[in-house]
This record gives C-alpha cells, sequence and structure tokens, in this order.
C-alpha cells in the first residue's frame, strides 16, 4: 500500500503524490462559488500542486534516462518503481485500495507533464490509469475491486489486450476466443500492438465468447501473466521506444468465471466507453510532448546568432515559434475542456476525438519544426528534439486513428443536422 511518507530512494527531493493526498480532490471536481474557473488552463491549488509534484519527478528521475531508455528500448526498472512510489499509478484510485483518489483531470496533468519530458513514460502512466484502473474502478464487483486495485496501486503494472492483426480500427473484429469450462474459460487466441505488455504483470482480456453474437459475444476478462501468457514479439518501433509494444500469444488460459469484468458478452461497452476517455489521455501526451519539443528548441534560437542576431528573432522564425505556441495552446484548451467534461458527467466523445485528433496533428508539426529551428543540433540525438518529432508519430494511430477520430466527429455533427 502507498504510505503518506514514502519516498524514492533514488529521487529524495520529489515529493510523492499521496504526501498531497490529504489536499486532493477525494471526488471529481466539482465547481463551487470558491472556484469557478474563467479558461480552461485554469486550475485548483491542488491540481497545481500535482503539476509540480510530477514535475520534479519527470525532471530528476526520468529526465537521466531518457536517451538511455530510448536507444536500449527498454523502460528503466527504477522508473516504473518511482511512477508507483509517486502515487502516479492510482490517481483516481481509492485511498481504501492504496490510490491517491484523485480526478481524472489530476491523471491529464500527470500524463501532461511525463511526456515534457519522455513520452514512453507518459503512456506506460496513461495506459495504466486511464484504461486499466477505470475498468476496474467503473464496471469491478467490490471483490474485484478489492483484490486488484491495491496490487495495481501498488508495484503491479497493468496491460490493456483489445487489438489485434484483423482488429486495429475495426477492433470488434477480434478473433480471439472464450470457451466455458465449468466454472472457468478457456481462452486462445492473439494480440498485437499491446501497450506495457513486456512488464505488465496484471492484464486485461478482450475475448469472444459467443462468435454467433458478433460484437456482442466480447467478455472482457482479468488475468495474471503467470497464468500463461506468452509475449511472441517485442516490436521495434520508430518512436516512444522505452514502451513497450508486444504481441501476445493464449494457448489454453485457465481463468476463473469470476475473473469476468463487466459482465458476460458486455466487452464492446466496456471498451468503447474507456477508449473514449483514453482518448484524451492520449491527447495529454501529445500535447506534453508538443511543449517538450517547443521548450527545448526555442531557448537556443536566442542563444545562436547568425547575421549578428539571435536565429529566432528573424520574422520568418519568430513567426514559426508564435503559431506553434498559438497551436500548442488550442490543443491544451481542446484537451483540458474534454477532461472537464468528462469530470461533470457530460458528453465528451466529440470533444475527446476532437482532442486526440488535433494533438496528434499539432504535435507531429512542432515537434518536426523544433528539429528546424535547432538547425544541426536537432538533428542529432544528443539534444534530444528529434526524440520528440519520432514519438509523435504514434498519436495518430493508436488508441483510435485520425481518420477514425474524424470519423466520430462527422457523425455526431450528421445526427445534429440530419
Amino acid at each position: 500500500m502507498l504510505r503518506a511518507g514514502a519516498r524514492s530512494a533514488r529521487a529524495p527531493s520529489v515529493r510523492p503524490i499521496a504526501l498531497l493526498s490529504s489536499r486532493l480532490s477525494t471526488s471529481p471536481v466539482r465547481y463551487t462559488e470558491s472556484f469557478s474557473p474563467n479558461s480552461l488552463d485554469t486550475f485548483t491549488e491542488e491540481e497545481e500542486m500535482l503539476r509540480e509534484s510530477v514535475k520534479r519527478f519527470a525532471t530528476e528521475v526520468v529526465g537521466p534516462k531518457v536517451r538511455e531508455m530510448d536507444e536500449k528500448e527498454n523502460m528503466a526498472p527504477e522508473v516504473i518503481k518511482g511512477l508507483f512510489e509517486q502515487g502516479l499509478m492510482g490517481i483516481e484510485t481509492s485511498a481504501d485500495h492504496g490510490g491517491a483518489e484523485s480526478s481524472f483531470t489530476s491523471a491529464i496533468i500527470a500524463i501532461e507533464e511525463l511526456a515534457k519530458v519522455d513520452p514512453s513514460v507518459s503512456v506506460m502512466c496513461d495506459v495504466h490509469n486511464t484504461l486499466v484502473n477505470t475498468i476496474l474502478r467503473k464496471y469491478g464487483t467490490k471483490e474485484q475491486q478489492d483484490k486488484w486495485l491495491p496490487q495495481l496501486s501498488q508495484d503491479k503494472l497493468g496491460s490493456f489486450c483489445l487489438s489485434e492483426s484483423a482488429a486495429g480500427s475495426d477492433a470488434f473484429a477480434l478473433q480471439t476466443r472464450a470457451k466455458k469450462d465449468g466454472d472457468h474459460w478457456i481462452i486462445n487466441g492473439s494480440k498485437m500492438w499491446i501497450t506495457n505488455s513486456y512488464e505488465a504483470e496484471i492484464f486485461l482480456i478482450f475475448a469472444n465468447v459467443d462468435p454467433s453474437k458478433g460484437y456482442k459475444g466480447i467478455t472482457c476478462f482479468i488475468t495474471t501473466k503467470d497464468v500463461g501468457i506468452k509475449i511472441a514479439k517485442k516490436e521495434e518501433k520508430l518512436g516512444i521506444r522505452a514502451s513497450s509494444t508486444c504481441s501476445l500469444n493464449f494457448d489454453d488460459l485457465r481463468i476463473p468465471a469470476e475473473n469476468i469484468i463487466g459482465g458476460e458478452g458486455n466487452g464492446y461497452k466496456v471498451a468503447i466507453e474507456i477508449l473514449n476517455e483514453g482518448r484524451i489521455g492520449i491527447a495529454a501526451q501529445m500535447l506534453g510532448l508538443a511543449q517538450g519539443a517547443f521548450d527545448k528548441a526555442v531557448p537556443y534560437t536566442y542563444q545562436r546568432t547568425q547575421f549578428g542576431q539571435p536565429v529566432g528573432t528573424f520574422q520568418g522564425m519568430a513567426f514559426q515559434i508564435a503559431q506553434a505556441a498559438v497551436e500548442i495552446e488550442s490543443i491544451r484548451l481542446l484537451t483540458y475542456n474534454a477532461a472537464r467534461r468528462k469530470e461533470e458527467g457530460k458528453s465528451f466523445t466529440k470533444e475527446a476525438a476532437m482532442a486526440k485528433y488535433w494533438a496528434s496533428v499539432i504535435a507531429q508539426r512542432v515537434s518536426g519544426q523544433a528539429i528546424e529551428w535547432a538547425g544541426g543540433v536537432g538533428f542529432t540525438r544528443e539534444t534530444g528534439i528529434e526524440k520528440f518529432w519520432r514519438d509523435s508519430k504514434i498519436g495518430a494511430i493508436y488508441e483510435g486513428t485520425s481518420n477514425i477520430q474524424l470519423q466520430t466527429i462527422a457523425k455526431i455533427i450528421q445526427k445534429q443536422h440530419l
């Protein structure tokens, strides 16, 4: 369990989120007369404290390891341990289950701040919080929550297993099957492009228990790695290299019937609702990425001189920098608008799709420009600027491609007018 006094031995100056738990919101934000934001980038005192805490952790603990983790394509164990010790792997989870018992926006803040330093670490935290933990909190029985959430808060990394070779954008075309065998289910099949899977110990697996019902046969199961989950291949990727992405094989996995999450045949509903929330997390990751690239490159443009003046003051570059600042602000507002709407119980599917789509576009654009602003130095791996550009490409692909986001937005607009 997380302890209020717990500290990472590798980062003594970093204050765990657990230390803030007495001041963090213990339920979704409800705005009152004492706090009624006039803008979407206005945050509570507690949220600002969290931002500073995560920023210190990202800078002091993650920062020194970014290049090594990227080149070795491996997440440092001490970084994973630090995420748990800082309370960043159970942000919305209740204190009774070892979590920080904070808000959804707090999770988005953490994802953004981590991405400013390393998007690979950010997506590990994102998937664990907005997908795995949220499914347990929203759809798990009390017994399931009592069993699994403390582990996910303390030291067990979670993985969300939906995509397959023929089930990417069309997630409900999945072929993994589950067959009833007494008080157990036997799962056979495979998954592809599964985030966190190399280091994870707890897995949410989506399988079809009755193919005759189509997507209404899809069911969500929770299990541990030691039941026989096999990592078939660890992908070698363009970006977010430290974040593991693997293919998994399931050969006669024997799962107790009590491990079904959300009820038999309700997996499609679980996946749809959770991915809507997860897209806000990816938007936050791309937001942090764009800001991180901007923050690395812009100071250099004012330090390097050509023709007797800093290169960043030439109108051509100055206007590019100004435009990028506007674009980053636009995705910040879209992202936090979606997060606040989700917290307040309002519809947010369109807003989440908009935030995720536009954030992926701007992250690629700004990180690419950042390389050019820094010139030859930006093209080298030493500065870390080029890594942001490599990491940005995945934003247009995972948790719903850009075309899927545009389709979602278009369908909602059509419903309003047709």
